[in-house]
């Protein structure tokens, strides 16, 4: 997956081969917020990309809602006990919490590091 990052923002992106344009879509908001650009160069896209986020952080300062983040960092799951378990093994035994054991999986999952 092709992706763009600004201001928090990440933007999944893809190529229309039929339009001739590249598109981009932003990741992680709720179904009622969708955010979306295009360009037919890089640099347009990107251009447009800001622009995005530029306005719909803009539009809600103008109305007075609080922007909403693609994520708040908060994340509870619901697993089977028996991986329950063998995470917390897991994280006692790398000497972390089982919070910090867990967060660093996700994040080498994902690819951040």
């Amino acid at each position: 997956m092709s992706s763009m990052n600004y201001k928090g923002y990440t933007a999944r992106i893809e190529f229309s081969e039929e339009d001739g344009v590249f598109w981009g879509k932003v990741l992680g908001l709720p179904s009622s917020t969708s955010i979306t650009f295009e360009g037919k160069t890089v640099a347009q896209l990107t251009q447009d990309f800001h622009r995005a986020i530029d306005f719909y952080r803009d539009d809600c300062a103008k109305t007075g809602k609080t922007p909403i983040k693609p994520a708040s960092g908060k994340l509870m799951l619901r697993v089977a006990p028996e991986v329950h378990s063998a995470a917390l093994i897991a994280a006692q035994a790398s000497g972390v919490s089982l919070n910090q054991w867990a967060a660093g999986v996700l994040q080498a999952a994902a690819h951040t590091g």
